[in-house]
């Protein structure tokens, strides 16, 4: 049987599990640099930055969906940035993933809000696919741009002259 809820801040530890069982399978196991602290300031503390719902299988931990808010200066409104949602390999194939996407999918409507976007990895076909069927559109014509690390720093020094 399967129970989605809005996690609570006895989740973190589990939350942070996701996280790197997702980093894991996104072969890049050593990039995650986030501990339940992070999660305990930004998800429960008076600056909320993200919401999450978990998703327990039969009483079992199963997955989860963390998304924060975004803005569309085009449409003038808040959207949604599913950062997130993974289902633990055992537990695939049982509508999990379906369901963390559509309950985050009715929120974003209730919320009002004119969108819902995420990221995925190019190989990651599977995912690809999941999304496919359930009406996502990719957007080929966009890339993603980052500035990190020392980088970031260099660029903000900058801001500073």
């Amino acid at each position: 049987m399967l129970t989605i809820r809005p996690a609570e801040i006895s989740d973190v530890p589990q939350m942070l599990v996701y996280v790197h069982e997702l980093a894991e399978y996104e072969r890049e196991p050593h990039a995650v640099l986030a501990t339940e602290e992070d999660f305990r300031r930004d998800g429960f503390g008076p600056h909320k930055r993200f919401d999450c719902l978990m998703a327990e299988w039969n009483g079992q931990p199963a997955g989860f969906a963390l998304w924060f808010y975004n803005f569309s200066t085009w449409r003038g409104r808040a959207g949604i940035h599913l950062e997130d949602l993974f289902v633990r390999p055992a537990y695939r194939s049982q509508g999990i993933g379906k369901a963390l996407f559509t309950r985050v999918a009715a929120i974003a409507v209730e919320q009002n809000c004119p969108r819902l976007q995420w990221d995925v990895l190019a190989w990651n076909q599977p995912a690809i696919g999941f999304y496919e069927l359930m009406g996502a559109k990719m957007l080929h014509e966009w890339r993603i741009m980052r500035v990190d690390g020392e980088a970031l720093q260099q660029l903000a020094n900058f801001a500073a002259k």
